[in-house]
């Protein structure tokens, strides 16, 4: 029997008995939850591409840990199962969950997940496809069949007697107290707004409650292409507790030069939760790329650490060099790999 999950009106801080905290994601995993694309309407024209990219994520990740895989049905595990197996892929790191899903972006629809004191806990925040497309019923049951199939707890966030909307695309943790958001996410009141009403105010209740954090820095905008409306793991990561990557845009005509200036700006003149500012840490940008007439939110910050190696994305761009040099920098003792992401990128995350 699925485990029922229970519901948080995060009302105020001391609605939590026990301490929550949202880890960063350099601490040590059990493993990374990923789903295997089945609709090739979000990669028109590239979906057989697709699958192989998607293949060789899945391989480069289950050489290190394991890779919890959601699937659609038997015949689409058995499909990538051969693939990985053509692909000399580790298939002994993979745990099949088997689960219907609208998309494939877990960052966004899968559970955020914390520790509740000494357990861990799956925090399910009411996905609704970015506040921009219809379909997102099935997304919606994947925080709890993950947690489910994991025999975690699960918890579904109330704020005001509303369901709330949370991607985890949108926030960005150190693990130790500070949180890294966009306005244009968040904030906006007119354009693909997640959770109407709610202020600044309202959301770090909501963080300091659901994660524990108790200093959100809010940066401006994301970056052009980006269709959730302005995401922050696409221009801003924190890579250690005390130091944040930002994407930096060069070319001063480019549409993102002002967007990233200002936002460089602002992380310049903040400060973390133990009082110091933050360590900057510049990555270039990737030139634009369009593709059928769209520009694509193509940018090096859209990451993935793992256990042993950093997952970047790369463009066949003369920065792709430069960006994983840096960013080798920020993580001694992990291996940093380019992941080809010219194909993924048309599915507008990377």
């Amino acid at each position: 029997m699925p485990m029922k999950p229970s519901i948080k009106e995060p009302s105020s801080p001391e609605s939590v008995r026990d301490p929550r905290r949202f880890p960063a994601e350099w601490e040590h995993q059990d493993g990374i939850l990923l789903c295997y694309p089945h609709k090739g309407s979000d990669w028109p024209g590239k979906y057989q591409a697709i699958e192989w990219a998607f293949v060789d994520l899945i391989a480069k990740i289950a050489a290190t840990e394991k890779v919890y895989l959601l699937v659609a049905d038997t015949r689409t595990r058995d499909k990538v199962h051969g693939k990985l197996e053509k692909s000399a892929a580790n298939v002994d790191a993979i745990h099949y969950i088997q689960c219907r899903t609208n998309r494939s972006w877990m960052r966004d629809s899968g559970p955020i997940v914390v520790y509740d004191g000494e357990q861990r806990l799956c925090l399910s925040f009411n996905f609704n496809a970015w506040a921009k497309y219809p379909d997102f019923r099935l997304d919606r049951t994947v925080p709890a069949r993950v947690a489910d199939d994991l025999g975690m707890r699960t918890e579904q966030i109330i704020y005001r007697g509303k369901k709330v909307v949370l991607e985890g695309g949108a926030i960005d943790s150190n693990g130790k107290g500070s949180l890294l958001a966009t306005r244009e996410c968040l904030l906006d009141p007119s354009t693909q707004t997640r959770n109407p009403g709610l202020t600044n105010v309202d959301y770090e209740r909501i963080f300091h409650t659901c994660f524990g954090v108790t200093h959100t820095i809010w940066l401006c905008e994301g970056i052009e292409g980006d269709d959730t409306h302005g995401h922050v793991d696409d221009c801003c990561r924190f890579v250690n507790p005390d130091t944040i990557a930002i994407a930096v845009e060069n070319r001063s005509k480019d549409p993102n030069y002002q967007k990233l200036k200002q936002n460089r700006e602002i992380l310049r003149s903040s400060t973390l939760e133990n009082g110091r500012a933050p360590t900057l840490v510049e990555i270039p940008m990737p030139a634009p790329i369009y593709f059928d007439g769209l520009r694509l939110p193509a940018s090096y910050a859209n990451f993935l650490i793992l256990n042993k190696t950093v997952l970047v994305p790369t463009f066949n761009d003369p920065n792709d060099g430069p960006a994983l040099n840096i960013l080798e920098a920020c993580f001694p003792g992990r291996q940093v790999i380019g992941i080809h992401s010219l194909d993924l990128i048309w599915g507008l995350g990377s």
